[in-house]
């Protein structure tokens, strides 16, 4: 919210996870073979998970090799040379996360903590912390970012993007069965009747796989794709953004990843060998939905879920699902009832320091381009309560993961759906702890 401080004496793991950039921090252990996903099923991902357990209890079962002391004769583990892991490192750049001013509100005020961190040691701790909770989801099977590769699952990329096409999103599609995709298989359990409950069974896959058009197709990319045109080192500081045209992709293959609601590296590991700057070049990507028919005149904002839900007229079930980022400690969301005020398309962000707060030594009112890498990502769903909106992202997989400062935050794509559904004051939308 305007005028929140941030010191370095007071950081905390709220504030670091909500502008920590985990983006594109591994790569998929093997490339994936297209057909793996297409005929995938539930069937075939419980033997291979029955597979797996019966190697891992193997191996489990085996003798430790053991060796004798030379010195103190004391038998003990021998050491097997296999290297340690690193402990978790990343950088923190000035990324803001902030929201537009268009119409002549703010929404998520940007603060400094990048700078405060880096200028504080006494943050690795938490920082290193807060990485490890981001990267892993509280329990997602992606690794954490020290772990160089991950194994992204046929059965589980089909079934992201079958929920994705039935609406209750998965955020960003990447084969792995995180707290984002539990989510929308309990959502999806609710709206279609079934069980309640988050995991993946016989009798969701047989309603998921009613819907039998193909998880995957092949997309020709084309010259407007290759050129772009790309930013893929955007500076930091307001006044050089304040300069450029637009904050777009840093290269085709994010702007690919999020037109096909996709991880970046489960793209590439879907086209090893492709030539992302060629155009005419075929590559494989997922088929997901876009939006749900019909005009939604309510939207809850679920807290405690990290869940927005998006309803049409007086139905009982949502016609939309989405992981959503809700605020925080610091700088919670409004409770209550609010209503949408304006749809903004590729909204700009205006950075007033009499304010909001001052970034570096920009001292003067400025406009910073639109863009989805930009502060509010392509879309601002203004709210009639005043600095508070939904908006996207630069940053995907961190939705539902960390916290806002005090907005609703989805990924651009969902966000790009929900400005489709929703209505200048007709919208309702309730917060609820």
């Amino acid at each position: 919210m305007v005028g929140t401080v941030i010191y370095k004496t007071t950081l905390k793991l709220a504030t670091i996870l909500a502008i920590m950039p985990m983006a594109a921090s591994f790569a998929y252990a093997a490339p994936i073979e297209p057909d793996a996903i297409a005929n995938a099923t539930f069937q075939s991902w419980q033997q291979s998970k029955e597979s797996k357990s019966g190697d891992e209890t193997k191996k489990d079962g085996e003798q430790p090799v053991l060796e004798i002391d030379q010195q103190s004769g004391d038998v003990e583990a021998a050491d097997t040379g296999e290297a340690k892991p690193d402990a978790a490192k990343i950088a923190v750049p000035g990324q803001p996360d902030a929201v537009v001013e268009t119409p002549e509100q703010s929404t998520d005020v940007p603060d400094e903590a990048a700078a405060q961190v880096s200028a504080n040691p006494e943050a690795e701790e938490q920082l290193d912390e807060a990485e490890r909770k981001a990267a892993n989801d509280e329990g997602d099977d992606k690794p954490a970012a020290n772990e160089a590769e991950a194994e992204a699952d046929p059965f589980l990329i089909r079934v992201q993007v079958l929920l994705d096409r039935a609406y209750t999103s998965p955020g960003e599609i990447d084969g792995m069965l995180g707290g984002n995709t539990r989510k929308a298989v309990a959502a999806y359990r609710a709206v279609n009747g079934l069980p309640a409950g988050d995991e993946l069974d016989e009798q969701l896959w047989e309603s998921l796989s009613q819907d039998t058009k193909s998880p995957i197709q092949t997309y020709e990319l084309t010259a407007e794709d290759i050129e772009g045109p790309y930013f893929p080192d955007l500076p930091d500081d307001y006044a050089e953004l304040a300069e450029l045209d637009q904050i777009g992709y840093h290269n085709v293959t994010e702007m690919l990843a999020e037109r096909f609601h996709m991880d970046e590296d489960l793209l590439k590991a879907l086209n090893p060998d492709a030539d992302f700057e060629k155009a005419g070049t075929e590559i494989t990507v997922v088929a997901p939905g876009g939006a749900p028919e019909g005009e939604v005149t309510r939207i809850l904002v679920d807290k405690a879920k990290g869940e927005l839900r998006a309803y049409a007229g007086d139905a009982e079930e949502p016609v939309f699902v989405a992981p959503a980022s809700i605020g925080s400690d610091d700088t919670p969301s409004p409770s209550g009832n609010v209503e949408v005020v304006a749809v903004v398309k590729d909204p700009t962000y205006t950075y007033n320091p009499e304010v909001n707060f001052k970034q570096g030594d920009n001292k003067e009112k400025m406009e910073l381009p639109a863009g989805p890498n930009g502060p509010v990502g392509n879309v601002w769903i203004d709210l009639s309560k005043p600095t508070y909106g939904i908006h996207g992202t630069a940053l995907p997989n961190l939705v539902s993961k960390s916290e806002s400062h005090g907005c609703v935050r989805l990924t651009n794509w969902d966000v790009g759906r929900l400005a489709e559904l929703v209505k200048a004051k007709d919208t309702k939308v309730e917060f609820v702890d």
